[in-house]
This record gives C-alpha cells, structure tokens and sequence, in this order.
C-alpha cells in the first residue's frame, strides 16, 4: 500500500522551529503587581496624611507621598500647559507633571507601555477579564460595528479635557491651581472615593461586572489617559512585526491580543490600541514569527522594555526630585485650614 503524504501544513508545521519558552508576561506581570503595590502604598500615605490635618493633628503622622498627584491628569496637564508657556516649574502638583511627562515618554519609545505595563486601573482591569474568563469559560466581545462606536468613547472625553485645559490662558490655570479649591483637589479626589455615594457605587460595580465579561471595558472604550497614551504611541518607533515566511497561520496570536488587534492578519501593528503587552507574541509557538521590532526589524526583548520603562520612570523622577521640584509648596498651617474644610469647596 501506497504511504500517504502529510499534508502541506503538517510538514510545514514539522520543519517550523519552535519558540522558545516566553519569558515576557511573568516579567510584565511582576511590573504590574510592583507598580500596583506602589500604588496603594501611596494611597494608605496619603489617607494618614490627610486623617492628621482633619484631626488637628491627634493621629498618626504621615508625609504626604507626591506621587498622589499621578491620579490628577487635569491637574497635570494644566501645570504642563503653564511650563511650557512660561518656563516655570509649578509650585502646586509639580509630581503630577512629571509622572505624566514619564508615561508620556514610556508611551512615545515602547508604545503604549503605560497601560500595559504599569497603569494600576489597567492592572485591576486585567484580574477581572482574566477571572471571568477563569469563571466563564471565555471573554466575550462586542459586535465590531459597536466596538467601533464605544472606542471613539474615550477620546471625546480626552477631547473634551483637552480643550477646557487649551481654553484657559495661564493666568487663569495659575488662578485654579492656586484656588483653595485647587490647592486640595487631591483631597478632594480622595474623599470622592472615602465618600462614594449611591451613582458612584453602582457606577463602579457595573464597570467592573463589565470587566468580567469584556477584555479591558474601561481602559478599551471610557479611558481618556489612556487614549492620549495611545497618541503618543503613534509616533513609537517599536512596532509588533509579523514575519510572513515564518508564521505558521495557527492564529493564536488575534485571541491572545486584549486589544482584539488582528495580528494574525497584519505585517505590522501600528495602531493606538497596542499596549506592548507581548500577549500576542508569548501565544506563537513560532521562533521569530512574531516580534516586538525596533527600526531595520531589530528585536526588542521584554526585559528591554521593562528595563527602558523603569529608566524613564526612575531617571526623570529621581532628576526631578534632585533638582527640587517635587513635592508641592504648601505649608502644614496651609493644610491645617485647608484640608478639613475640603468639601465645602467647589469648582471656582
């Protein structure tokens, strides 16, 4: 009897070199857990910050941790417009400039990095899609026309935030900034939180059963940071490539992808929803098919990636609060006054 060829894919399947064993996501995972530790770290800081200055004093002591002002992007944004008209470093939340100017950095050389290697929300995001998907059996995914449609969400708000901020001359944001109102806004936002009523509660339970359901619901259609991160990303010159000679067609890669980007598909992804996870590239069981490529298609490994994103994050950091601009110029009797009357100040 007659033996019976393989079919063209198996054989190819045999001569193709597998990939060996990806190290990439426990290493972007270990980032995420550290920088979401970093997080609540500063968190539990500023909370023990400001119970001292609401009780006048009679609790625990704590200093107040500047990278708080991370979780003011308006804020940030405003101080950047002012430093780059005028030349002055701001007085109030000049860390909050910074660390936007960090992400924007990590953003603009490894793509979309922020998000997928340090965001704390996109971390959070990420153990809810991953636990429904334990849960359920799956993710489940828009229709394309509707995901189409919700993506075009987040940057109408980032439009929106972009245009109150380029409105405002620089008297006008200094006049904000150093409002009462201004002076505590990270008060504020942290009492919005201590504080959530009825709308934010049920709010927050439905993005986060939406997460269970949809890969990254907040940070695919409703993040505005995250839609001017992904702007800055244009203009990377790392892109995820996909070696046609080599690819096998398996189609792992499309599935493994939280952006839902069709790289099984594409020679290059060049679009803003690329986070530079590596996700696509730990799924291919093909050496070299697919790789996080520099310019002339050098790759670029997960730890050069890591070890860039910390460099940026640690260098301008680390110069910022060398050179004496990091840690906002109120004054313990400014705070004292201040912050127990936080909510009784409004939007100026």
């Amino acid at each position: 009897m007659a033996a019976i060829a393989p079919s063209p894919e198996k054989s190819r399947r045999k001569l193709v070199k597998r990939a060996p064993r990806d190290r990439s996501q426990p290493l972007r995972r270990a980032f995420q857990a550290a920088f979401l530790a970093l997080n609540v770290w500063i968190g539990a800081g500023f909370y023990l910050f400001v119970r001292y200055y609401e009780t006048g004093g009679r609790s625990t002591w704590a200093a107040r941790p500047p990278g708080v002002e991370g979780w003011l992007p308006i804020a940030s944004l405003m101080n950047l417009k002012v430093w780059l008209l005028s030349g002055d470093v701001p007085a109030l939340h000049p860390a909050g400039m910074f660390l936007l100017i960090a992400f924007l950095a990590a953003s603009w050389v490894f793509r979309k990095s922020f998000c997928g290697w340090l965001c704390p929300v996109g971390t959070v995001s990420e153990y809810l899609w991953r636990l429904g998907r334990g849960a359920l059996g799956r993710s489940y995914r828009l229709p394309r026309r509707a995901d189409v449609v919700l993506r075009g969400l987040k940057y109408i708000l980032l439009a929106l935030f972009l245009y109150a901020v380029c409105s405002m001359s620089v008297p006008e944001i200094r006049a904000f900034l150093g409002s009462a109102y201004g002076m505590v806004d990270d008060v504020k936002m942290l009492n919005f939180f201590r504080f959530l009523g009825l709308t934010g509660c049920l709010v927050t339970a439905a993005l986060a059963v939406a997460s269970l359901f949809v890969q990254n619901f907040w940070c695919r259609y409703l993040c505005p940071y995250g839609a001017l991160m992904g702007l800055a990303s244009l203009a990377s010159p790392l892109r995820i490539r996909r070696d046609p000679s080599l690819c096998v067609d398996c189609g792992q890669c499309t599935p493994a992808c939280p952006a839902a980007l069709p790289v099984d598909r594409l020679i290059a992804i060049r679009s803003a929803e690329c986070t530079a996870c590596l996700e696509c590239v730990a799924a291919c069981p093909a050496a070299d098919a697919l790789f996080l490529s520099a310019p002339r298609r050098k790759r670029v490994p997960a730890w050069a990636v890591a070890a860039g994103v910390a460099a940026l994050l640690l260098g301008i950091c680390g110069y910022v609060r060398l050179t004496g601009h990091w840690h906002t110029q109120l004054s313990a009797s400014q705070y004292f006054d201040l912050v127990p009357r936080a909510s009784e100040f409004i939007h100026p």
